[in-house]
């Protein structure tokens, strides 16, 4: 079993967090998750789910939403003194998606704002798997700076693309591919799609 942490921040794509939650969790591990101001109103907007606005709100929602699992555990976005806020817990891996161009560049450039941005600082820090998936298009001179500085240091971009070997026939199973990808990275087994070239002869 593993910890990871899940950051969903207001970039377009909430899904893509939704469904990494679901799958770690599905799969036995254990989650925190932390939802920035803006991540909640996409998830409103996008999802149709309504989480609330006070932290205590959005606990008791989220949680609702996938069963109140005990192995998920929701942070408040303003909480820097939350368990998870220190280099001493004891976490394998992080994870923002989607991740907004501002929490790249908050990141990159070492700001701390929320507890999304001290979670990731301390990834760094500590050498933990760290993973990005920005969702924007077009990407400008900016943003491209700003991930290369995290790249050169060992951050995972996992951009929300797909690829379309495996045949993809709803939008679901668009997600789950850049879902899939990132489970490769921490090293989570997952059928969630056919990869290139499998079941056939060598």
């Amino acid at each position: 079993m593993k910890t990871i942490i899940v950051g969903i921040t207001g970039a377009s794509g909430a899904v893509l967090g939704e469904r990494l939650v679901r799958f770690l969790l599905e799969g036995g591990h254990e989650v925190h998750a932390i939802l920035s101001p803006s991540g909640v109103s996409v998830f409103r907007e996008e999802l149709g789910i309504g989480l609330g606005s006070s932290h205590a709100e959005i606990r008791k929602n989220f949680l609702k939403h996938y069963k109140n699992p005990k192995r998920l555990f929701v942070a408040a976005a303003d909480d820097f003194a939350a368990r998870i806020s220190s280099g001493s817990a004891p976490v394998d891996a992080m994870v923002i998606a989607p991740c907004s161009m501002s929490t790249v560049g908050a990141i990159a450039h070492g700001v701390t704002l929320n507890l999304i941005h001290r979670v990731a600082s301390v990834s760094i820090k500590e050498k933990r798997t760290l993973i990005l998936v920005p969702r924007e298009s077009p990407l400008s001179p900016i943003h491209l700076k700003n991930l290369l500085a995290l790249s050169e240091i060992g951050v995972h971009i996992v951009p929300a693309t797909t690829a379309f070997y495996h045949k993809p026939k709803t939008a679901l199973e668009i997600v789950d591919f850049t879902v899939g990808r990132v489970l490769d990275l921490l090293k989570v087994e997952h059928r969630l799609f056919k990869r290139w070239r499998e079941g056939e002869g060598e």
